[in-house]
């Protein structure tokens, strides 16, 4: 362990192969791709984060950023990475419905800080996320057919540049950058602080209903999901779900070793209008489990239950134009109880605010599903499990969604439209001429050395 240098409050740590602490710095919730970067620099401060910079730059080093490990930065091998995770500030200021967090702010944290003051952001499914990262990337959460992705909500981003220099980028004072960065994220820069814009929620009618696949065919639940979201309000976000979980101690008895399959959903509506529109739902067949209820916005991650510990998993996603039950059926049969190794499948129900036309990066709005599926195995593996599945579904597919290429992020294509990889291809040349930032993929499609996310 070296430090170099001192911040107000807190010494700069970097780190080495081979140092006490290295391999515990690079410890993430994705524990199955390895990092093993030349140097580790754990932030404290924005300085700390352009020191970092200005190091790797002086030296032609790629860099990459990591607050939580949930994606995988994918720094190449004898570069550096920046760890973010001490840089928790957090402000929320009830006036402006505004929340100033810095780059290792995790959702939890941020919806707790709001709730008193009956705000809420945009945040995703599991608090544990890091709230930075999961934004630059578009940010697709709980409440997003209601009021669009979180990326639509940045007020402003403050943001360490290749050249070494901290900005503060809005869509009036650099509105290419502010563009790039929320699409894009860190392939533009290390982005060190984000002022967000909260909404007025306090409460919602939200929870799910589970059914257990030996009783009730997924198929049926399926396809009575696709009809289902043919007719409910913009305020209602929902998704549909499948696992096999495995026969553990740690689970719930009623889901040890069963295949499952639910409807989790979010609604901002009244109780009594929430009721009415899940009857349907309710009508599938017998619940496993039903958790629909009237909750505080502070319980929301109770929604999906996302596990909270570190675990292996690959994955990637497919966003499409129209759902077809039978290949999604298909789908379900090749990640069911005769796969290989336990998978998890989700369908996002997209349109909405989705839809909208924002000034920023975030590709493919004109989707109607997201089907995201996961393998609970190493790479080869999982990609002789799931390439088939998404191979299915390409006749209805016209993109893919970064926040959700789970180790795949190495793959461009379909990350972007046409035009939207043009300007960011322009701007990355611009902001970037010698490909120091790398998350886990390259917006120019450049050749680079390999990536381990």
């Amino acid at each position: 362990m070296n430090t170099v240098g001192t911040t107000a409050d807190r010494a700069r740590l970097v780190l080495r192969p081979g140092d006490p602490g290295y391999d515990d710095e690079l410890a993430g919730f994705q524990t199955g791709f390895t990092q093993r970067p030349a140097v580790v620099f754990a932030a404290a401060s924005a300085d700390d984060v352009a020191a970092a910079v200005t190091y790797a730059a002086s030296r032609r080093l790629p860099v990459g950023v990591q607050a939580t490990g949930h994606g995988l930065p994918g720094a190449a091998e004898g570069g550096i990475l920046i760890t973010t995770r001490r840089m928790d500030g957090l402000r929320i200021d009830p006036e402006a419905r505004t929340a100033r967090l810095q780059a290792g702010v995790r959702w939890g944290q941020v919806v707790r800080a709001a709730a008193p003051h009956g705000l809420a952001p945009l945040n995703g499914s599991a608090p544990g996320v890091g709230a930075v990262s999961y934004t630059l990337s578009g940010g697709l959460g709980i409440l997003a057919r209601e009021f669009g992705y979180a990326a639509d909500h940045v007020r402003s981003l403050e943001v360490v540049t290749a050249d070494g220099r901290l900005r503060r980028v809005t869509r009036e004072s650099d509105p290419d950058l502010h563009w790039a960065l929320l699409g894009g994220g860190h392939n533009f820069g290390a982005v060190t602080e984000l002022e967000i814009g909260l909404v007025p929620v306090a409460r919602l009618y939200g929870g799910s209903v589970a059914f257990d696949a030996a009783v009730v065919d997924p198929v049926t639940v399926l396809r009575a999901y696709e009809r289902w979201t043919r007719t409910v309000p913009d305020g209602l976000t929902s998704s549909f779900a499948a696992v096999l979980y495995p026969d553990a101690a740690g689970l719930p008895p009623h889901l040890r070793g069963r295949h499952v399959v639910s409807v989790r959903v979010a609604y901002t509506g009244t109780a009594a209008q929430g009721e009415r529109l899940v009857a349907p739902l309710r009508e599938t067949g017998p619940a496993l489990a039903d958790t629909l209820r009237e909750m505080p916005y502070g319980e929301s991650h109770t929604i999906h239950s996302d596990p909270d510990f570190p675990h292996t998993y690959y994955g990637d996603s497919a966003v499409l134009r129209e759902l077809d039950v039978d290949a999604a059926a298909d789908v379900l049969a090749r990640t069911g109880p005769g796969a290989s190794a336990m998978c998890v499948v989700q369908i996002n129900h997209l349109g909405g605010a989705l839809a909208r036309t924002v000034p920023n990066s975030v590709p493919h709005r004109d989707g109607r599903f997201l089907v995201r599926l996961l393998a609970m195995a190493e790479r080869q593996q999982a990609r002789g499990l799931l390439d088939p599945a998404f191979e299915r579904l390409a006749p209805w597919t016209t993109g893919r969604a970064l926040n959700f290429a789970f180790g795949a992020g190495d793959r461009t294509r379909g990350l972007y439209d046409p035009a939207t990889h043009e300007r960011l291809a322009g701007l990355k040349s611009q902001y970037d001429p010698a490909n120091l930032f790398r998350r886990n993929y390259d917006v120019t499609g450049r050749s680079r050395p390999d990536v381990t996310a």
